[in-house]
């Protein structure tokens, strides 16, 4: 392990690096990330999640229950919570919740219905605001702690010039935090190795429980600080006359830095086991014991179920597990399109570097590139390479779980590695500081300066793709992960219908997420099935109006592909918000909307199963290969015990979906066994359209 020296700094220069210029410096560009993301977020509405969020959050704070949205931790949501409830807004008391459908309707219902979702937003921005400049702070600080000012002025202006960043910044969301606290306890941890000072043991381990209290995927950060761990106290780099004695003490102490994150992580869930205050029976949308038998690895499998069993952690927390790793590490019905390719539910290796090559702005990677290749190089940067290394651990564990899982997430799954982008940045910009040269300072000026001229006056920098690309308005043609949108633009759909349609007196097709609010100033009034206005307007095969809809919508797709829309100009544009106007093949849209509203007949709280079978035989005689229309069909017919029925719509899911999925085998067993097993004794499949 190399020693903790500081990167040398020239005597001449020490003037301009005194302390108190560089807190002023940090303080200075975290205050302009955030007024710059202020402006250019301005227009967007809530991501998908974010009234799941608040509304759970609202929830853990205002009664204690951690049973609603168990699958992320609480300390985004307790943090915004918290502020919220300073406020007067309602909450709907608990009711028995039927699974993820039923329960995201029951929380959203609040948010969007029964109080003010302009006012909640912008109160939850400002929170999130705060947070998360006191996450870039920390970050930069723990750079500081370890490599000096100028490296943490480096990697903040990173932060603060990156669009992805700017657009994570005021979204409650959990991918910024613990992309930023992994970063911090990874680098003070290897300070912690170096020094074994209690001070660094300490802000190490408690880094590490906020990291884990932030998002699920935070135990890959818990296993890159014990494999680090590992790899110093195993190659015995500390001098000592009782070098045993010495490693078992320091092996000791860097274990108590591992428990001291998990009882971080209990705290934030109030040291108790159970999600409910009130009872110990199970709360959740699904038992505990059922969302992990969905888990198909027997290794998950175990390891969940050891959590359970050995109370190590809360439920609720190895709950959010179990449906992380479902959705995340196994993998979601779904289809990934990179560099304008199709591929069913996961993405090749190179989609992972891919996205973050066309994300960041040209000049931030430049640099960071520029970083690596002078580790080389420059001697005066060899005391960042251990620091390095650690993030480089980071990055290539979140890698290797990233390319074994699913591809929807896009940019915001990979934050995690942007620590060590940024670093190798820093040192670009300390070796330009070191060398005192116009040449050099130039160049980093210009990375810098080029970047910021191709980022910071993006407006929806969620959107952002760099030149590579094509930029910002072509980044739809290539990708169709949530990197392109992730329901952003409603508000702006909502103004677009009330300035231009609504005078109009025309109502538009719509197939992008708007909420159902109950303000008509907000409301857009679109043709829908469920009113007896429109009564036969989306039976098809085609109609004649305005459609509103996203990107990703009219992506290539293997099922429900909307072809004739990729065919047509629109009439409009906002971001990734397309409108159009013509006559328009809707199939795809009505099955894909019947499928929707058939899991509220199932899992609403107020079940229908035979609207449900209504709507999903449609949807299936539409386009079959939805193949998880039809295995929902056969799970609902297998309720009936109706085997004919249930074997006819396994055997159609069966026929529809690839091979190479995990669920081929799954459904190809369930027709195996109604042949061989009275059907009252067989168990439906879990369909993973519902992860």
């Amino acid at each position: 392990m190399m020693d903790d020296r500081p990167i040398p700094t020239n005597r001449k220069i020490q003037s301009w690096t005194r302390p108190a210029l560089f807190v002023v410096l940090i303080t200075a560009l975290v205050i302009a990330a955030v007024i710059r993301s202020s402006i250019t977020t301005s227009l967007d509405g809530f991501t998908f999640d974010e009234a799941y969020h608040i509304g759970a959050g609202m929830s853990y704070v205002q009664t204690g229950d951690f049973r609603l949205n168990p699958e992320h931790p609480p300390l985004t949501k307790l943090w915004v919570g918290t502020y919220l409830s300073l406020f007067d807004h309602t909450l709907t008391p608990f009711r028995p919740l039927a699974d993820k459908v039923d329960e995201r309707a029951f929380v959203e219902q609040d948010i969007y219905n029964n109080n003010d979702p302009d006012v909640i937003q912008t109160r939850a921005r400002t929170a999130m605001f705060a947070l998360n400049a006191l996450l870039i702070a920390i970050f930069a600080a723990a750079v500081w702690r370890v490599l000096g000012p100028v490296m943490a002025a480096g990697v903040t202006a990173f932060v603060a010039i990156d669009p992805t960043v700017a657009a994570h910044l005021p979204v409650v969301m959990t991918d910024l935090p613990m992309a930023l606290l992994a970063g911090a306890c990874v680098l003070l941890a290897v300070r912690a190795l170096q020094t074994w000072s209690p001070l660094d043991l300490v802000l190490a381990s408690a880094t590490l429980g906020l990291a884990l209290a932030a998002k699920h995927s935070a135990i890959i950060v818990f296993i890159t600080v014990a494999t680090i761990g590992l790899i110093a106290i195993g190659l015995g780099l500390y001098r000592s006359e009782n070098k045993a004695a010495t490693i078992l003490k320091r092996t000791g102490a860097y274990a108590a830095v591992l428990l001291g994150a998990v009882v971080v992580l209990w705290a934030f869930y109030f040291f108790r086991y159970y999600e409910s205050p009130a009872t110990t029976e199970d709360q959740f949308n699904r038992p505990l014991a059922e969302k992990i038998s969905d888990v198909q690895s027997p290794v998950y499998r175990f390891g969940l179920n050891t959590m359970a069993d050995a109370y190590l952690f809360p439920r609720a927390y190895t709950w959010g597990m179990a449906d992380t790793i479902r959705a995340g590490a196994e993998g979601r019905v779904g289809v990934a399109m990179v560099f304008g390719e199709l591929y069913y539910r996961k993405a090749p290796w190179f989609y992972f570097p891919g996205v973050l090559a066309v994300k960041l702005p040209i000049g931030l990677l430049f640099l960071s590139i520029l970083g690596a290749g002078l580790l080389a190089f420059a001697p005066a940067t060899r005391p960042a390479i251990p620091y390095l290394g650690g993030l480089l651990i980071l990055a290539l564990m979140f890698l290797f779980f990233l390319i074994r899982g699913s591809s929807y997430g896009g940019v915001r799954h990979m934050l995690a590695i942007y620590p060590l982008l940024a670093l190798l940045a820093a040192v670009a910009i300390q070796w330009a500081a070191d060398r005192r040269s116009y040449l050099t300072g130039g160049i980093a000026l210009a990375a810098l300066l080029l970047a910021a001229i191709s980022a910071v006056p993006v407006m929806r920098p969620w959107e952002y793709y760099n030149e590579l690309i094509g930029g910002t308005a072509n980044g739809h043609r290539h990708f169709n992960d949530e990197g392109i949108d992730l329901t952003r633009r409603y508000k702006e759909a909502a103004s677009y219908y009330h300035t231009v349609l609504a005078p109009l007196g025309e109502n538009p097709y719509t197939f992008y997420l708007l909420p159902d609010f109950d303000d008509p100033a907000r409301t857009v009034d679109y043709i829908s099935s469920r009113k007896e206005r429109d009564k036969g307007k989306w039976d098809g095969p085609y109609a004649t109006g305005t459609f509103i809809t996203g990107a990703n919508e009219i992506a290539p797709a293997l099922w429900w592909d909307k072809a004739s829309f990729r065919e047509a100009e629109p009439i409009a544009r906002f971001g990734n918000l397309f409108v159009f106007r013509g006559t328009f093949d809707i199939r795809p849209m009505r099955a894909q909307s019947l499928t929707y509203r058939a899991g509220f007949q199932i899992y609403g709280p107020e079940p229908n199963i035979d609207q449900a079978i209504e709507m999903l035989s449609e949807a299936e005689s539409i386009d079959p290969r939805a193949f998880f229309v039809s295995m929902e069909l056969g799970n609902l017919y297998l309720g009936r015990h109706d085997r004919d029925a249930a074997l006819k719509h396994y055997q159609t899911a069966l026929d529809n979906m690839p091979a190479k999925d995990e669920i081929y085998d799954l459904v190809a067993r369930q027709i195996e066994l109604l042949n061989t097993v009275p059907v009252e004794n067989i168990r439906p499949v879990r369909n993973p359209g519902l992860e």
